[in-house]
């Protein structure tokens, strides 16, 4: 955290916060922390479903930061609503636009796995640019490639560490914990999370015959009678991931955690996570979540505000993004 973000700022050049209607309540978060006010921008949407955005005052040479949530049955509304705020900012002479996204939408179709397949990651990318966006802040893209989907800079940070400090605080017994990768492509994240924590990690094999389907095979490492806490980057329809804590279960694993940092949560995902055999299921609060944190819930939220502001104004700033994220990049 920035010192002077405690404190109102002097800022040297203009800056203009707006909030899209993905997650309005992180984007006042943000804002309370920077001490600036959510600026006045009109969105609406016509009888035929069409969108309209429209600054209410001058961003003429302004430093533009829009926050938007990507994530929801509204989904491709709000991707829409982003571009066309992208393009009334640039069109009304803007000097910067910055897009802040606490989630990337499509990001699991960053490649051709089959033929005739569509690489919709990138064509996100590709229409952010077109609609006048300069700069990208993101949080824990599915794959770290997508940064290169991008001809415009993209500031990649991680909740790896906000959740390890969540879990840091519950004070287990570390000899005793273990985090589980949910498969062989999160190895290297719950490799630094298991440090961060210092325990052991454990690493599931799974195969996967479709979408939003898996089975996990085999456990590589020592689960049994062992705490575990099982780290993705999203949680989608919970399937896969309340069979992978069942087996968990059955190969003798003590209370077992669930983290991610997207709970996207498609139905049944909540009713699923309630009847499966954990304990909790942290995520952030980059996608909005109504069940979070009501009592006998198991779904808890932890907040992205403070190192979403320390972005922005790393960003606006110049200042150097990784010294305050251990270089996210990396993840």
């Amino acid at each position: 955290m920035y010192e002077n973000l405690s404190k109102p700022i002097n800022y040297q050049k203009e800056i203009k916060l707006y909030s899209g209607t993905g997650n309005p309540k992180l984007a006042q978060e943000i804002a309370d922390i920077l001490h600036l006010e959510l600026q006045g921008l009109k969105i609406e949407k016509f009888a035929n479903g069409e969108l309209y955005a429209r600054f209410e005052e001058s961003v003429r040479g302004d430093e533009v930061f829009f926050v938007q949530t990507l994530a929801g049955k509204n989904l491709n509304d709000l991707i829409m609503e982003t571009l066309i705020v992208a393009d009334a900012a640039s069109r009304a002479s803007a000097q910067s636009v910055t897009v802040v996204l606490p989630h990337f939408a499509y990001a699991r179709q960053d490649r051709k796995a089959a033929s005739r397949e569509p690489i919709t990651a990138r064509l996100v990318a590709n229409l952010l640019e077109a609609a006048g966006v300069d700069r990208i802040i993101t949080l824990d893209l599915h794959q770290g490639q997508i940064q290169g989907f991008f001809d415009i800079p993209v500031t990649h940070l991680t909740a790896l560490y906000l959740i390890g400090d969540y879990f840091k605080a519950k004070n287990f017994d570390w000899s005793n914990t273990v985090v589980v990768s949910p498969d062989m492509g999160r190895a290297k994240h719950a490799k630094k999370l298991a440090d961060y924590l210092g325990c052991e990690v454990a690493i599931a094999h799974k195969s996967r015959p479709k979408h939003n389907a898996a089975e996990v095979m085999g456990i590589i490492g020592d689960i049994k009678g062992k705490t575990c806490i099982v780290n993705d980057d999203m949680i989608d329809t919970a399937g896969t991931l309340c069979n992978s804590v069942r087996k968990l279960k059955e190969m003798g694993a003590g209370d077992i955690y669930v983290s991610a940092t997207h709970g996207i949560f498609s139905e049944p995902a909540i009713q699923r996570l309630q009847e499966a055999p954990l304990v909790e299921c942290v995520v952030t609060d980059g996608i909005p979540c109504e069940a979070a944190n009501k009592p006998g819930s198991k779904i808890k939220t932890i907040s992205i505000a403070q190192e979403m502001a320390d972005a922005i104004y790393a960003v606006y700033a110049n200042n150097s993004v990784s010294d305050l994220f251990g270089g996210s990049a990396e993840l």
